[in-house]
Order: structure tokens, then C-alpha cells, then sequence
């Protein structure tokens, strides 16, 4: 079962973040996240106004890979309430909590296998940090030391992956700050 002060610590990080939006908890899509990830949820934000961000956090990844207390969660943002987030996170959680070699951190990219939304040219993840979020969203601590990150799972094409790969991190999110891309839309043009 995942730890419940993690998971605690985690909702009260993001009621203080968003303290006008309700935030309901889901189990992850049916599948095999069980075995590796017990107790999984997510931890669904509802925008804040007509248009706004949906976000999806992962609940039980720390509990699964944590070491000496310190772990990771994943956010998700998207332009709507959509099965196939759900899907999607908790798909990354699954490959994040299966071998040590699997482990991801920012600056990896992950395989969507399918477009991200509405046939979008994003069919892959690039794990970044929350820098949308203000400085303070990262990192959420609880008891005495432990704590845990939220990485946030931006979409990108496979263009852009590659060119992360040729480039690096820091030549990627250069150029899609620099081209503004709105980070939620399934149909934005590639970058590169």
C-alpha cells in the first residue's frame, strides 16, 4: 500500500497550491499498475476557470522507488478532463516503478505509443521541471526529512525529442520557450 503520509503530504502540498480548486483522487486505469505501484491514485485538479488546466499527479510512485525518503511524482497538465491522461500517467508511473534502469528524471523523454490527444504531433513525454508552477511547487516535504518531487510530463514531438537528444535539454526548452508554445494544446506545430 503507498505510504499514506506521501500521499498526505502530497494533497495537502497541492491544497495549498491550489486552494480554490477541487481535487479529487482516482485509481489509475485497469491494468498491471498494481503490482508495482500498490495503492496507486491520481490526484485529478479541476481548472480553476472555464478554459484553465486540468492536472493530473501521480499518488504512489514515492512509496514505490523512494530512497532514503527522497522520490518522485509526475504532473500532468492538459486542456481537458480526458480518459486518456489517466491513461497516460499512469502509464509513465508503471514504466517509472518497474527496474532501477528504468528510473526517469528531468531531461528524459518517454513514448506516448499513440498520439497525446486529438491526433496531436506530441507523442512523446519530455520530463521537466514544473517551471510553470512557481519555484515552490517541486518539491513537497513532510515528517522529518523526507520529501518528494513533482516532475512535470511535458508532451513534445518526436522531432523535438530528437533534437534534445542532438542539442540537449537546455537547447530544447530554450527554443519552446522561445517559440511560447501554450504546453496544453494537442495542436500545436513542432519547434523544430
Amino acid at each position: 500500500m503507498a505510504d499514506p503520509s506521501a500521499r498526505l503530504a502530497l494533497l495537502d502540498h497541492l491544497r495549498n497550491r491550489f486552494p480554490d480548486r477541487l481535487i479529487d483522487e482516482l485509481p489509475g486505469v485497469e491494468g498491471p499498475i498494481e503490482s508495482r505501484v500498490p495503492g496507486f491514485r491520481v490526484f485529478r485538479v479541476h481548472p480553476g476557470s472555464t478554459g484553465g488546466w486540468w492536472l493530473y499527479v501521480t499518488s504512489g510512485c514515492w512509496a514505490a522507488t523512494q530512497l532514503n525518503g527522497h522520490g518522485l511524482e509526475f504532473l500532468l497538465a492538459a486542456p481537458r478532463d480526458d480518459w486518456q491522461n489517466l491513461e497516460s500517467i499512469t502509464m509513465n508511473a508503471y514504466y517509472h516503478c518497474g527496474p532501477a534502469r528504468q528510473r526517469l528524471d528531468v531531461g528524459h523523454t518517454v513514448p506516448i505509443g499513440r498520439p497525446w490527444l486529438d491526433g496531436s504531433n506530441c507523442d512523446h513525454y519530455l520530463v521537466s521541471l514544473p517551471y510553470l508552477f512557481g519555484p515552490d511547487f517541486e518539491i513537497c516535504e513532510w515528517g522529518t526529512g523526507a520529501h518528494l518531487r513533482i516532475l512535470w510530463l511535458l508532451p513534445i514531438t518526436e522531432a523535438e525529442r530528437d533534437f534534445r537528444r542532438t542539442d540537449g535539454l537546455e537547447a530544447l526548452e530554450s527554443l519552446l520557450e522561445e517559440r511560447a508554445i501554450d504546453p496544453v494544446d494537442p495542436g500545436r506545430a513542432s519547434v523544430v
